[in-house]
């Protein structure tokens, strides 16, 4: 098996590229169904989030697998393959796994070390578990080593502190845009996490006259509870036009799939002279391109923010380096689970056999002492083959699970698999566990 990454990110691709292949979370669960039935996915994971959509996958053939999904998101996404292909990124082995800890701390992020990353990585491996029949357990157990490195990243590194998000960049954007932001009339349309941080940034701003828009009038309302002494004001989404009207900025960030913001709708409620200023974090995209086209409108995107958050990435690459070693050890960790997964087999099928002699014999001998035999005695005979049988497996497993090298893990596996004429045993464990035999293993990552 080889474990592999396929995706597009703010850095390889802009903003009207990932708006098109961002899956909505009510889409996953068929999205991660579709990628199962290729005949050489054996495992698939989906992250996708305002800037990155990323396809995790465990496969028999790399080749022929990376076709498979190259496919899917060309289909998604209804752009051809040959333009698709310049924007994505394709890692595997220990380059996937190092990629994916990397991106749960907050390494590869538009802002280095922001933690809404780890709360996505999260919700992906929720999934994971979720759609049990769709995953198996190496994507499980890779996710779960991704967020434990990161919590550590967040703990043991200084990484976090400080460090802007999206929504402080656009707040810091806007500031940067407007002579003097705290009297600026703000709307909001969207009352998600993004919303709230913006409604924290803006009030450190000494901005006052925020309102809320949002499609579900009660989540708009627990927002603006959130902060009572603000005085937020909240609004349905059928009322946003007349609230835009009002305002000087507006920021949108809802999960909307379709632009609630054109050049139309804004040319019907804006005044020739009355100025605007959108900044739109949300992807896909909340406001459509051609509101550029209206001479009093200012637009701005997820991938404006860029000029805001670089001095951040220059600042912040010593603990990017710090990070990177602790990466590196749940690396090792993850190399080291990875080897011992092949070794469960050869394990089990060697203490199986062994007790089955052990009873075998047992049941033998105590039938010939007779009912003149004790209870006690029986068991401090029993107790003292379990011990012989476990002294003599002790040496031989510990070997095996010593060797620090790939290929001497396999000879001294294929050793015992021979010598105590284990195949059938553990050829039918692999197939259980939905696998390939062990003798037959392609190394799966390269020794840290």
């Amino acid at each position: 098996m080889n474990i592999a990454v396929i995706g597009l990110s703010h850095k390889t691709a802009p903003v009207e590229i990932r708006e098109k292949l961002s899956i909505p979370e009510t889409q996953i669960e068929q999205a991660i169904a579709q990628l199962s039935c290729y005949p050489h996915i054996e495992e698939a994971a989906i992250l996708s989030t305002c800037n990155r959509l990323e396809i995790y996958t465990v496969v028999a053939d790399p080749e022929q697998a990376t076709q498979n999904v190259i496919q899917f998101l060309a289909d998604h996404s209804q752009l051809p393959l040959q333009y698709l292909h310049q924007h994505l990124f394709i890692r595997s082995q220990q380059d996937a796994v190092n990629h994916l800890m990397q991106v749960a701390s907050g390494l590869d992020s538009l802002v280095i070390g922001e933690g809404q990353i780890l709360a996505q990585v999260k919700h992906t491996h929720t999934l994971i578990q979720r759609y049990n029949g769709c995953t198996k357990r190496t994507l499980n157990r890779l996710f779960q080593q991704a967020i434990t490195v990161a919590k550590r990243v967040r703990t043991e590194t200084s990484i976090g502190t400080g460090a802007v998000s999206v929504s402080s960049a656009a707040v810091e954007l806007a500031q940067i845009k407007t002579a003097r932001l705290s009297d600026c009339r703000v709307a909001i349309v969207g009352a998600g996490n993004m919303a709230r941080r913006l409604v924290q940034h803006l009030l450190a701003k000494k901005v006052t006259h925020i309102s809320i828009v949002n499609r579900s009038a009660e989540r708009a309302e627990e927002l603006a509870k959130q902060f009572t002494n603000a005085q937020l004001k909240w609004y349905p989404l059928t009322d946003m036009m007349s609230v835009i009207a009002s305002a000087d900025l507006v920021f949108t960030s809802t999960s909307s799939t379709e632009p609630l913001l054109n050049r139309a709708n804004l040319e019907c409620t804006l005044t020739p002279n009355q100025p605007l200023m959108v900044f739109d974090i949300a992807v896909p995209r909340n406001v459509d391109a051609d509101v550029n086209e209206l001479p009093q409108v200012q637009a701005f995107n997820v991938d404006d923010l860029k000029t805001v958050v670089a001095h951040n990435q220059d600042s912040r690459q010593q603990l990017v380096t710090e990070a990177q070693s602790l990466i590196n050890d749940e690396l090792a960790a993850f190399h080291t689970w990875w080897r011992s997964r092949e070794t469960v087999p050869i394990i089990s099928c060697l203490r199986e056999k062994a007790e089955t002699i052990r009873e075998q014999e047992l049941e033998k001998t105590l039938s010939r002492l007779g009912i003149d035999f004790t209870q006690k005695h029986q068991a401090a005979v029993e107790a003292l083959t379990r011990c012989i049988v476990n002294k003599i497996l002790h040496e031989p497993m510990v070997h095996l699970r010593s060797q620090q090298d790939i290929e001497s893990q396999r000879l001294v596996a294929q050793t015992l698999q021979t010598v105590f004429n284990l195949e059938s045993c553990v050829i039918s464990r692999h197939r259980l566990n939905g696998e390939q035999p062990y003798a037959s293993v392609t190394p799966p990552l390269a020794s840290t």
